[in-house]
């Protein structure tokens, strides 16, 4: 049996032939189900409320939509229908939204669907496998704290393939601890089979876990050893079968009739998954931008405390410091328990997976997006709910810990303190609530801790919790309700501006974390870009246009349908290349973003896109452009296929002149955009193929394709500067190719 104040299971020591002989487990408490159902519909709440009315990162959705026209695009995850370039990711996420679209319609209810159902999904596996452990309560605490991490909340809002990434490693992880404590191998074998699944959702970071599986198996089965190292090596077979399959299959299909794979140097899954997408995330180089040294980036600069910086601080880490001691302590309680202690296999497992995410967040030195730490939040719940209710037995059973379970609960409290406080303006009532709470918990939990007063003592601890959860809960709702997070489909967040997502400087972050680096520089606007409106690493060159010039054709000081006509990334709500994929078609609104830049820019947008359709000509392209973004953004409102010449960052090499040839000898493809510093990073293969257009195309008048032009283009189009910064529309036919 359990109780709120005695939460464990009294049976979960059985020895092995009594738990296979005996009777179903201790009935659970009548209000276990109804708690569950409440913080599922919580979770469903927060992750679809105002659902329609997100950003979506129009990069995926671009490549959804492809999907939906081509099953060859499907399989291959190409950004575009006649499967140019491929995202650079392996496209099992891609394939779940696809089949979605394709089953019910192209739009931002039919994508997120899956998604939403996999994340609730997530939660309910966490629950279980924490209830088989530690028991009702703890189950309860560790499925609402997942369901109220911050970042969780955004990224759930969100159609990156993070979703699906958490719940097949949660799936494996429970699947594991099932094999290891029941001794079987078919829960293992499928514990290997959701890991590779996970990495052909996003590489690499679907191992991070894996050490602590293995080790955990090795370590604590009952099986004899040559029996756990065959079970192993069986279940290594698997993880490779299921991790590698889609790359192999990729390289068996010959390279001409297949996408180009975004991401990588020659245009193979395997060069992906060792480069840019895989330890290039790690190390850094192979493309990567803003990870670590002193450089900053999305999560600021590398070092232990990065977490805590002021970036990730209120995305992850609010529950980070009572779980390390819930760990610890844990550990320190389990003492001399056998080695199959299934209280402590549980403490391993999940503490060596918040361990692992840590080191390779905090370290990475390559692109590290804040929402790449919703892999963290797994271990983060499981160890607050299992390890927490340890220390709260202990707290109760034991007089040398009736100050650990206080100290972790007060140290949660100074830290939520910090945390809103950051946040300057932004419901300043509520770091007083949660100290004057904190505080009458635990001198509640002090005063009643002994003697027949357990009612007291058990509505203590819920004040105690509630406080610990309420910072991470305002941060959670504050993305449906719209009053805080930020950065759109790109890089989703969560709360207010305490950072942005560009540049962090070196040092410490406020609180005096080493590694933090506060994001932003003296004299940042609120919304968190920095003041003169220029971020490191972006601006003139950048692909997309950071430069935020016009094309030579489109006025300024117009409204847009392309999101973002080249502004700079980081604003509050304004993501660069996010859109909004509505229901009606997906086409991106007009809300403005910066990554990826505003494609051909201006209100003639539309005008522009009726011209391209008038004149394509049977090509199987509308148009070709520097950037995934771009390419994106203009297919989904033109609903024609787009090629994107050198991918995300601009850097791949897809694009040849000797490749461009061939499509324009074909008719494949007659319009390219070029110039403008949307060209990507200005590598020698783009800039070949630039020179070779405007040599041999036909510059497309501003006049062929709109009724009126500002004065304001017209003066910008006399500066030198504005000149270079322009880019232009040119038209080639099969006898250019000559």
């Amino acid at each position: 049996m359990t109780s709120a104040t005695d939460p464990l299971p009294h049976t979960t020591t059985a020895p092995r032939h009594s738990r296979r002989s005996a009777g179903p487990p201790d009935r659970a408490p009548r209000w276990s189900l109804p708690v569950l159902l409440a913080i599922l519909l919580l979770a469903a709440v927060l992750y679809t409320w105002n659902l329609s009315g997100s950003s979506l990162n129009t990069f995926y959705s671009g490549a959804v939509w492809a999907g939906t026209k081509s099953w060859k695009a499907w399989f291959f995850g190409s950004l575009d229908p006649g499967n140019f370039l491929t995202v650079d990711k392996p496209p099992l996420a891609l394939m779940v939204m696809g089949l979605s679209c394709r089953l019910f319609g192209f739009g931002t209810w039919q994508m997120m669907a899956p998604m939403t159902v996999l994340a609730l999904a997530t939660v309910w596996i966490l629950h279980s496998c924490v209830k088989r452990v530690w028991g009702h309560g703890a189950a309860a605490v560790a499925a609402l704290v997942l369901a109220l991490t911050p970042i969780t909340v955004a990224i759930n809002r969100d159609n990156n393939p993070d979703t699906l990434l958490v719940f097949l490693m949660v799936s494996g992880a429970a699947l594991a601890l099932r094999a290891t404590r029941d001794d079987r191998l078919r829960p293992l074998l499928g514990s290997a089979a959701c890991f590779g699944l996970a990495f052909n959702t996003k590489l690499l970071a679907g191992y991070i876990a894996l050490p602590a599986v293995f080790a955990v198996y090795l370590y604590a089965s009952r099986a004899s050893w040559p029996k756990r190292v065959a079970h192993l090596l069986l279940a290594a077979v698997v993880l490779a079968v299921s991790s590698f399959w889609w790359a192999l299959a990729v390289s068996l299909v010959p390279a001409a009739d297949r996408p180009y794979i975004g991401g990588s140097t020659d245009g193979t899954a395997w060069d992906l998954i060792m480069g840019y997408d895989g330890l290039g995330r790690v190390f850094g180089g192979e493309g990567n931008r803003g990870g670590g040294g002193g450089g900053g980036g999305f999560s600021g600069s590398a070092g232990l405390g990065r977490l805590f910086n002021d970036i990730l601080g209120g995305q992850i880490s609010w529950l980070l410091p009572f779980s390390a001691i819930a760990l610890i302590g844990g550990l320190v309680l389990c003492g001399r328990a056998p080695r199959t202690d299934l209280r402590r296999m549980a403490l391993v497992l999940w503490g060596g997976w918040t361990v692992l995410h840590y080191v390779i967040f905090a370290t990475a030195q390559g692109t590290m997006h804040p929402y790449y730490t919703t892999a963290l939040a797994p271990g983060i719940a499981a160890l607050c709910g299992g390890g927490g209710a340890m220390l709260l037995r202990a707290f109760r059973t034991d007089r040398r810990w009736a100050w650990v379970l206080p100290l972790a609960l007060g140290v949660t409290g100074v830290w939520a303190t910090v945390l809103l406080r950051r946040a300057s303006g932004w419901h300043t009532w509520l770091w007083p609530a949660i100290g004057l709470v904190t505080a009458a918990g635990i001198a509640g939990m002090l005063l009643f801790r002994t003697g027949a007063r357990a009612r007291l003592l058990a509505a203590s601890v819920a004040a105690a919790v509630v406080a610990a959860l309420a910072g991470p809960a305002a941060y959670a709702w504050s993305v449906p309700s719209g009053s805080g997070g930020g950065m759109g489909g790109t890089n989703p967040t969560a709360g207010p501006s305490t950072g942005g997502g560009f540049g962090g400087g070196p040092g410490g972050a406020r609180g005096g974390f080493p590694g933090g680096g506060r994001q932003g520089t003296e004299g940042a606007e609120a919304d968190g870009v920095p003041g003169n409106g220029e971020l490191p690493g972006w601006g003139q060159g950048a692909p997309g246009g950071g430069n935020g010039e016009l094309p030579s054709g489109g006025p300024a000081g117009s409204s847009s349908r392309f999101p973002g006509a080249g502004q700079a990334p980081g604003g509050r709500g304004e993501a660069g290349g996010s859109g909004r994929t509505g229901d009606a078609g997906g086409a991106p609104t007009g809300r403005r973003g910066g990554f990826g830049g505003g494609l051909m820019g201006g209100g003639t947008s539309s005008e522009l896109i009726a011209y391209l359709k008038k004149h394509q000509d049977g090509a199987t392209w509308l148009l070709a452009v520097s950037n995934s973004q771009s390419a994106a953004q203009l297919e989904l409102t033109a609903k024609e296929p787009v090629i994107s010449m050198w991918g995300f960052t601009g850097s791949d090499n897809a694009m040849t002149v000797a490749k461009l040839k061939e499509l324009v000898k074909k008719g494949e493809l007659h319009y390219i955009q070029v110039g403008g510093g949307m060209m990507g990073g200005g590598n020698t293969v783009s800039s070949a193929v630039t020179s070779w257009v405007q040599k041999h195309g036909t510059k497309v008048k501003e006049s062929a394709y709109t009724k009126s032009s500002s004065s304001k283009t017209s003066e910008a189009s006399t500066s030198p500067s504005s000149q270079t910064a322009q880019s232009t529309l040119y038209r080639l036919d099969p006898s250019d190719a000559n």
